[in-house]
């Protein structure tokens, strides 16, 4: 029996390939082509009219239960109504399936015959209809997506004029697979399998706006789809496939050509479609699933309990079942845990969430533990509540036990889990303030970004300030600190805000109220997530007692070891033969034109002491003598080389003569008047006055001039270093400095480097120089603080102001 609307087409046989207006091709191939065509046509033929006798018998079954009678009762009843009704018997057994649908294709059906009234013929309302119908038959025939996917294009999508259908899922985590595909290559559709929430295409219009989406060209929108290399132009409608509310997936279908705008009727057909796609995708089946793998349709199933969880106050852990190969239970993965949850092992939600449970907490597994709770509601369905349930954990470690009230609801397959901590939070603060108080332990916390500082209570009584009182920063620690200790703490600061790497320091602090506090400072940077300083904590501890009781044992220990004590004496006794010449912070000089401060770092072991100097003085002429240099080696003979070569160059300045012939003056007092002594220097005499600085070098890294917001190094000019010949020459330059200009000298200790070249040193001071300081001594403190040196040695660092 013919079916109209999806019945036979009309036949295209192909010209006869022999004699005139035939198509040139040999007589065989010809007859194969047109045989071959026929058989396709024949079977797409006999699939239409299977899809008919399908809508039909549908109808039949619906008669048969609304009339009662018998099947072939109802089939000639179907054939009398249309006789009547002068149709088709598919064109009835459509409406009479629609009639009883009540779905939204039977709604469409109105909506066409209420156009029909005016516009449309019979034949154009009953079309769209019969597709739809027959599409939806063969979806429900179809044993998967892809197969729906084909259904979709071939009995209602090309009469559209469509191209291509791509049936996507959606995921909990608002993720998109493709289920299904049909008029787009393989490996397009291998590219396109899973679409993270982050990624923006076509389908993802339709998930947002949860309405049906028209893009009209792909060229002109540029938003990435799957087809999209095989018809650029193409355009493309995304309607989404939704029951009850909830999205569960889109339908989007594919032209070739730009989109021209669609007639009300096509969307309609579309809306239909994507339904049915809807209904498709949640009853199908999932595709077997590795062990310990939840399917796609159960992570689906979740998706809601996830959205109810980040609403709740209470942290909440859902745990879906991880089974094993035969299907037992074996472990529960914690699917999704909310804002609110705090991990007891300090670790981030993010490493917990898609870990199985016992993996994360193993100790849950004890008998009647957690774990035994999970088992039995999972099993039973019964809501578990248990107040104070006990869990340890591990951390570096040492066990951590955790008191919690437990409540565990199943729904569906997956498992909510509130887990709500004791409020121990006053307790353990009341514990913390009298370990704080009895260890003598004061804690804070600087925001590097905004300057923001906290102090606890107990940090305030350490440092003998009132609790309303502001808060020391750490770049101004130094202030505080007694001299002696300025540069262990420079070091402390360094090692914290430089390099990095968490430190420790003690000190003596001088209180306001004048009482001197050993103290012992840790503290650790804290870096955000590109590895950039955020901020520091740390904590202080009185430790005057600890340290004068380990001032005891130390006389102790020196009364009964001479030879240490020996050694100690020559160490202590070049520490202040150094000490006594360069103090390391100098009060500045307050000269006519100039503003000098100076630092000196010695070396951190003082078995190491060094022969690095500075002098500054202003000569007779009015004129201002500045020189740096370091003598080679240490202990006692390169802190007394240090004090002959400083006082030569003074004595030698007072005759007025330049920088070169001072620097040739002193390598002859270095090489005849001294024991193989070697030393470098710069030195430079400025003239108030004209603001110009004439200057030598010999053997040592030139100055420095920071000018505004640039800092560059001073040539290298020639000149060997101190007492390597009886005779040598030095080269002086001459340069002109404006007002506040700011001179750097300095000894190799600020830069030296095992890892780097002096080249590369040289380059990273010139980027902290050049910062915008408000004083000199902070802009010396920083270099000392932010220098790259990482060889113990002794430093000297001067700066001149120009004024």
């Amino acid at each position: 029996m013919e079916l109209p609307g999806i019945g036979p087409r009309p036949d295209s046989e192909p010209p006869s390939s022999a004699g005139p207006g035939g198509t040139g091709q040999p007589g065989d191939v010809g007859r194969l082509a047109a045989t071959v065509e026929r058989l396709r046509q024949e079977a797409l033929d006999a699939q239409e009219a299977a899809d008919g006798r399908a809508l039909i018998e549908l109808a039949k079954g619906i008669l048969v239960g609304q009339l009662g009678c018998g099947p072939g009762e109802a089939s000639r009843q179907l054939a009398k109504l249309a006789e009547q009704s002068n149709v088709t018997v598919l064109a009835l057994a459509v409406d009479v399936i629609n009639q009883a649908a009540r779905d939204h294709v039977s709604e469409l059906a109105q909506q066409f015959l209420q156009d029909a009234e005016s516009e449309s013929t019979p034949s154009e309302v009953t079309a769209p209809l019969l597709r739809l119908r027959a599409a939806e038959s063969r979806m429900l025939a179809a044993g998967d997506s892809q197969a729906v996917a084909t259904a979709l294009l071939d009995n209602a999508l090309e009469a559209l004029g469509a191209n291509g259908v791509a049936i996507w899922s959606v995921g909990p985590d608002s993720s998109l697979a493709l289920a299904g595909q049909a008029g787009f290559t393989a490996q397009e559709a291998d590219r396109w399998r899973h679409v993270p929430p982050e990624v923006a295409t076509c389908a993802r219009l339709a998930v947002t706006s949860r309405e049906l989406t028209i893009v009209d060209c792909l060229s002109s929108s540029g938003i990435p789809t799957i087809g999209r290399r095989q018809h650029p132009d193409g355009g493309r409608v995304m309607v989404p496939a939704g029951t009850g509310g909830r999205i569960v997936g889109v339908l989007e279908v594919s032209w070739a050509d730009p989109l021209p705008p669609q007639q009300p009727p096509v969307l309609r057909q579309l809306e239909a479609l994507a339904e049915l796609c809807a209904h498709t995708l949640e009853d199908q089946s999932p595709d077997p699933a590795p062990p310990l793998t939840p399917s796609a349709s159960h992570l689906a199933g979740v998706a809601e309990l996830t959205d109810l969880a980040d609403h709740l106050y209470d942290p909440v852990l859902i745990l879906t079942p991880s089974l094993d190969s035969a299907g037992r239970l074996g472990d529960f993965r914690i699917h999704h845990t909310n804002h609110r949850f705090t991990d007891p092992a300090g670790r981030p939600r993010s490493m917990l969430t898609g870990t199985h449970f016992l993996e994360a907490f193993p100790a849950a597994a004890e008998d009647n533990g957690l774990f035994s709770m999970l088992e039995r509601v999972y099993a039973t369905g019964e809501p578990c509540h248990a107040p104070r349930t006990t869990l340890e954990t591990i951390v570096d470690q040492i066990p951590l036990t955790t008191v919690a009230d437990v409540s565990i609801t199943r729904h569906g397959t997956a498992l909510l889990l509130i887990w709500k901590i004791e409020d121990e939070t006053a307790r353990l603060a009341t514990l913390l303030q009298h370990a704080q108080r009895l260890g003598r332990v004061g804690g804070f916390e600087e925001n590097t970004i905004t300057g923001e500082i906290s102090w606890n209570g107990q940090l305030f009584s350490l440092f003998g300030l009132p609790s309303a009182a502001s808060p020391v920063p750490l770049q101004e620690l130094t202030r505080h600190v007694h001299p002696h200790d300025v540069n262990s703490v420079g070091r402390f600061l360094r090692t914290l805000l430089h390099r990095l790497r968490e430190s420790s320091v003690d000190f003596r602090l001088k209180r306001a109220d004048g009482i001197i506090r050993h103290i012992r400072m840790v503290a650790e940077p804290v870096l955000d997530h590109h590895g950039r300083l955020s901020s520091v904590r740390g904590a202080c501890q009185d430790i005057s007692s600890q340290h004068w009781t380990e001032v005891a044992l130390a006389a102790t220990r020196d009364q009964l070891a001479d030879s240490e004590a020996e050694s100690a004496d020559r160490t202590k006794l070049a520490l202040q033969l150094q000490q006594a010449i360069m103090p390391p912070a100098p009060a500045p000089l307050e000269v006519p034109g100039i503003r000098i401060a100076v630092r000196y770092r010695p070396a951190e072991s003082q078995s190491l002491v060094g022969g690095d100097w500075y002098d500054s003085v202003v000569l007779p002429d009015d004129k201002i003598l500045i020189s740096v240099g370091d003598v080679a080696g240490h202990g006692i003979p390169a802190a007394t080389g240090m004090v002959i070569l400083r006082n030569a160059l003074r004595g030698l300045a007072v005759t007025g003569a330049g920088p070169a012939q001072l620097l040739s003056w002193l390598n002859r007092v270095a090489h005849h008047l001294t024991s193989q002594l070697t030393a470098t220097a710069v030195c430079g005499i400025y003239d108030p006055a004209t603001r110009s600085l004439r200057w030598a070098r010999a053997g040592h890294l030139p100055p420095v001039l920071v000018r505004g917001a640039d800092a560059q190094a001073f040539p290298m000019t020639s000149g060997i270093l101190l007492g390597a010949l009886p005779d040598a020459d030095y080269e002086e330059e001459e340069v002109q400095l404006e007002r506040e200009d700011i001179l750097l000298m300095y000894t190799d200790g600020l830069v030296e480097r095992r890892d780097l070249s002096v080249t590369d040193s040289l380059t990273q001071l010139l980027a902290v120089a050049a910062r915008p300081l408000d004083s000199l001594e902070r802009r010396l403190d920083d270099l000392l603080t932010y220098s790259a040196s990482d060889t113990d040695d002794d430093t000297c660092l001067i700066g001149v102001q120009v004024r």
